[in-house]
This record gives C-alpha cells, sequence and structure tokens, in this order.
C-alpha cells in the first residue's frame, strides 16, 4: 500500500519531468525547463526515500542515503561552478558514462540478490534475468563509450578514427558473442551465472571502446547526443531491474529524446546515422580533396586588421555572424554580444547563423550567446540564413571552419562532401576570425579562406573582437 502511494509523488515527477524536455527544446524556455527538472529530480529523490526497501528507521540505512545525497550533492554543485563553456562537452560525456556505471552496478547487486526462493523457470524470473542481461550490456557499453568520448573531447586521445583491420567484424563478434552468453546464463541456477554476467560485461566495455574509437572528430556532437539516449535506456534497464516505474519513464523520456536528436543532428549533416556509430569522419580520403591538392598558403589569402573589420562592419546594412568553437575558446562570447549591441544601435541589422553541429556539443554555441546575452529572437538556425547570404553585406566567421566550408557542395572527394554548410562565401564580403590556416576538427582545409571576397583577420578572438568593440564604439 505505501508503494502505491508513491505513485502520486512519482506521476507528479514524471509530468515534470516531460515539462522540462519540452521547455529546454526552445531558448526563451530554457531556464524554466531546467528548472522543472530539477524540481521533478529533488521530489523524485524524496519519495523514493519512503519506499518499502528503505528503512530509514535504521540508523546505517540513513547514514547511507544521508552520505550518498550530500556526497552527489556536492560533488555537482562543484563540477557544477567550475566548468567552463568549453568544457560542458566533456562533462555531458563523462556524465553519461556514470549512468552507464550505475546501471552495470544495479544489474550485478540484483543479480547476486536474493530470489525469495522463486524457481528460475517460472517467466517472471526469467524476464528478470533477461532485463539484468541486456540492462548491464547496454550500461557497460555507455559507460566506456562515454569514457572515451570524454578523452577525445578533452585531448587526451586524438580526434582521428581508429580504423582497425575488419572492424565491422569485431564488433559483429563481440555482439553475437553477448547474446550467445545469454543462453547458458538464462540456464545458470540461483547466482551460478555471475562469471558469465562478468565475461559479458568485459566484451560489452570493450565493444563501447571499440564503437567509439572508429569515430572521427567531427561526428563528436552527435556522438555525444547518441551516448545521451545510451544513457537513457541504461537508467531505463535500471528501473526494470529495481522494479521503478519512475525510472523507467524519466530512462525512456531521455533515451528516445537523445535518439531523435541524434538523427536531427545526422539528417543536418546529410549523414545516416549508422555510418556515424560505425565510422566518423576524419579518416583518410580515397584520394586528395582539391582543397589539399592545391597546397596554398598564407602568402594566397588577403588579410586585414580588426580596425578595417571594425569599420567594414560600419558601412554594412546586414551582417550575419557565424560563431564557432575557437569562439567558445577565446571566451569572446560577452564581446561579441557588446560589439553585436554597437552595430545594432547604428542601425546595421545583425543575426547569428547557427549550424546544428557547431562546437562539441548540440547546442553549444545557443547556449554560449545566451549565456552571453544576446538576444533570442536574432540567433537562428543555418536554413533561416542561408537564402540571405547572398543579400548580406558581411559575413564574420568567428572560430568557425568546417560549418563554412564551400569543399561539402563543390568536392566530392573530400571527407565532408554532402554536409549541409552555411554559405557565407556567397556574402558581398566574408572575414574570418582565426589563429591560423590550419584544418577543423575533421581534419579538412577549407577553400573559404583564398577565395577573392575572403579576409582573414589572425589572432586570438578575443582579443580581435576587442579591437573590432573599440573601433566600431
Amino acid at each position: 500500500m505505501e508503494n502505491q502511494i508513491l505513485a502520486v509523488p512519482y506521476l507528479i515527477a514524471g509530468v515534470l519531468f516531460i515539462l522540462s524536455l519540452g521547455g529546454l527544446s526552445r531558448q526563451e524556455t530554457a531556464s524554466r525547463g531546467n528548472m522543472f527538472g530539477m524540481i521533478g529530480m529533488l521530489i523524485a529523490i524524496v519519495a523514493t526515500m519512503f519506499h518499502t526497501d528503505v528503512n530509514l528507521a535504521d540508523m546505517q540505512a540513513l547514514q547511507l542515503v544521508a552520505a550518498a545525497v550530500v556526497s552527489g550533492a556536492l560533488i555537482g554543485g562543484l563540477l557544477a561552478s567550475r566548468v567552463v563553456m568549453t568544457g560542458m562537452p566533456q562533462l555531458v560525456a563523462i556524465l553519461h558514462s556514470f549512468v552507464g556505471l550505475s546501471a552495470v552496478l544495479v544489474g550485478l547487486a540484483t543479480y547476486l540478490a536474493p530470489h525469495q526462493g522463486e524457481p528460475l523457470a517460472e517467466m517472471p524470473l526469467l524476464v528478470h534475468h533477461v532485463e539484468i542481461w541486456l540492462g548491464v550490456a547496454i550500461g557497460a557499453i555507455t559507460f566506456t563509450g562515454s569514457v572515451v568520448a570524454w578523452a577525445k573531447l578533452r585531448g587526451t586521445i586524438g580526434g582521428k578514427p581508429l580504423m582497425l583491420p575488419a572492424r565491422h567484424v569485431i564488433n559483429a563478434v563481440m555482439v553475437v558473442s553477448i547474446f550467445a552468453m545469454m543462453v547458458p546464463f538464462m540456464q545458470a541456477h540461483g547466482t551460478s551465472g555471475i562469471t558469465l554476467l562478468l565475461a559479458m560485461t568485459v566484451v560489452a566495455c570493450f565493444l563501447g571502446i571499440h564503437l567509439v574509437m572508429a569515430i572521427g572528430g567531427a561526428d563528436m556532437p552527435v556522438v555525444v547526443s547518441l551516448l545521451n539516449s545510451y544513457s537513457g535506456w541504461s537508467a531505463a534497464a535500471a528501473g526494470f531491474m529495481l522494479e521503478n516505474d519512475l525510472l523507467i519513464v524519466v530512462g525512456a523520456l531521455v533515451g528516445s529524446s537523445g535518439a531523435i536528436l541524434s538523427l536531427i543532428m545526422c539528417r543536418a549533416m546529410n549523414r545516416s546515422i549508422l555510418s556515424v556509430i560505425f565510422g566518423g569522419f576524419g579518416s583518410a580520403p580515397a584520394k586528395k580533396s582539391k582543397s589539399e591538392g592545391e597546397a596554398k598558403g598564407i602568402d594566397d589569402v588577403n588579410t586585414a586588421d580588426a580596425a578595417e573589420v571594425g569599420q567594414m562592419a560600419l558601412d554594412s546594412k546586414s551582417v550575419i555572424i557565424v560563431p564557432g568553437y575557437g569562439m567558445a575558446v577565446a571566451r569572446a562570447q560577452h564581446l561579441v554580444c557588446e560589439f553585436v549591441s554597437v552595430l545594432r544601435e547604428k542601425g546595421v541589422e545583425v543575426r547569428f547563423a547557427i549550424h546544428p553541429v557547431a562546437g562539441r556539443l548540440p547546442g553549444h554555441m545557443n547556449v554560449l550567446l545566451a549565456e552571453a546575452g544576446v538576444p533570442y529572437d536574432i540567433v537562428m538556425e543555418m536554413d533561416e540564413l542561408n537564402e540571405d547570404c547572398p543579400n548580406t553585406d558581411l559575413v564574420l566567421v568567428i572560430g568557425a571552419n568546417d560549418i563554412v566550408n564551400p569543399g561539402a557542395e563543390t568536392d566530392a572527394s573530400s571527407p565532408i562532401y554532402g554536409m549541409p554548410v552555411i554559405q557565407a562565401w556567397k556574402a558581398r564580403n566574408v572575414v574570418v576570425l582565426k589563429r591560423s590556416l590550419g584544418a577543423g576538427y575533421a581534419g579538412v582545409g577549407n577553400p573559404l579562406f583564398f577565395n577573392e571576397n575572403t579576409q582573414m583577420l589572425f589572432g586570438d578572438a578575443k582579443v580581435s573582437v576587442q579591437a573590432m568593440l573599440s573601433e566600431v564604439s
């Protein structure tokens, strides 16, 4: 009866989580959506403490619960207060690994727990064993895959994909072995199948490592979104193992929303979800791309100083700004916001063009600009502004590279060929703020830098924007 009463707060928490996802879908309502999620999680935690399986009258149990809640809150608060925006993708990836690891630990603990004398042949216990097996498998893949993604985003591991010979065969063998070991596991009595469960966990961990190691740097935003989906299914699996309805609902919400976001991003990159999972951008192309074959250097580009770019912006009627990861690294978003405010006060129309995979995380640029106070109504998606590029006086590319590469449309030998990009080169003038002529995260040269209507403003983006701001002010 007590557990049935928990259905009420669980229902309220579930509704709040749905409202949270709805709020997070738009910049204007994201803060409210985040608050809904926090309140829902608080209700869920407090309600779970009153579950009949949690004996708060037992001082030892109370101490364990208090230690878990307090330590988790302190660690989460410390991480959130110290992380910089450029480190947010790494933080999200490592948090996904925690969800996967928790599913593995819950599965092992659930299997070793007493079964209250239920014979193995009974269907409910067989189903329970399937839940444990699949939950541990998904959790292990999520755990190690997320750790590798964290290391790649952090730079500890290079962005170039690991393309082992017969890698697809290796993946297939590991997947088949995971399901093959499930048969004797289902036939094991009591907890005698723990060896098989641990062996499968090791195989699943290696599968997670190999899958993400084979994915290239330019696909990492999709990988983070995909791992978000995996973490949701891991949480749902843990919910089935613990017979916790709310955990199942939350896991399904996160899993499905992460999968939908991954598909949306893949469409934006003209990629299939399977091609991302089994090997990403950054691998060596079959032949040398034109942009690389031309072997142009710094003597072949037009350069400008900050004062010239500032004056060019003042003389323009319309300006489009394309932010990228370089802006995040330089932490230039606040100065960019001030620069835009001055231009708008002087009658210049300014808008931001956001590519779906700009940065290292879905929505990375949107969060940066929202943090700096950029008005939401001038932050637009790529498709909304591409048709306006030919009528735009100036496009400012701040720290972006692959997402404005014309080779994606013109060079069939390029690894990013077919990926929809922001057509900055169609504007009357283009200025690229960048430290060097180096290739982007996909490892591809950018012919935009050498166009006649393109000027390069070399240097740290924050320093350059500060000088531009001084000029327009």
